[in-house]
């Protein structure tokens, strides 16, 4: 699945910010206000050969988890952090490894001087195996606690 990569669109913003999926990926559905975020200059929409809207990667403190800062788990700044979505509808189909490379192959040319690090739920194994497949490692886990439970978060980098 060869994808082209360009800024984020206010079109695609949209989509992304009404996407719901299945538990226990639902953490990840938008609630349709995130919009703005997503128009950061930080997002980036990936495209398929048809110009179908499949899915974004995002960069720098887009990709990490708020309360991962007052654990320190993002102060090395030779990393920056790749965040990525695919569209509810194409995940859990063997498309993450192209659609990851891709995304990651991008931000290596956008930050040629820097370390990748990514943060992902624990609970997310296939998103995990699919990353350490690629050679990232766990470095470390943090707790984020909300509304009525508590989920931990792995920090992952490139080696």
């Amino acid at each position: 699945m060869k994808c082209s990569i360009n800024e984020m669109s206010r079109n695609f913003a949209v989509c992304v910010s009404k996407w719901a999926y299945e538990e226990p990926y639902d953490i990840y559905s938008g609630d349709g206000e995130d919009v703005e975020e997503f128009l950061n200059g930080s997002y980036y929409s990936a495209l398929d050969h048809m110009e179908k809207f499949i899915g974004f990667y995002c960069f720098g403190s887009a990709a990490q988890v708020p309360a991962g800062n007052e654990f320190k788990v993002y102060e090395d700044n030779k990393f920056v952090d790749i965040g990525l979505g695919m569209s509810p509808e194409l995940c859990g189909q063997g498309n993450g490894y192209d659609f990851f490379m891709q995304g990651l192959e991008f931000g290596k040319n956008k930050f040629p001087d820097k370390k990748f690090r990514l943060t992902v739920a624990s609970f997310n194994k296939r998103a995990i195996r699919l990353y350490e497949k690629i050679g990232f490692k766990e470095m470390t886990k943090f707790d984020r606690e909300k509304k009525d439970n508590t989920v931990t978060f792995i920090v992952m980098e490139l080696q």
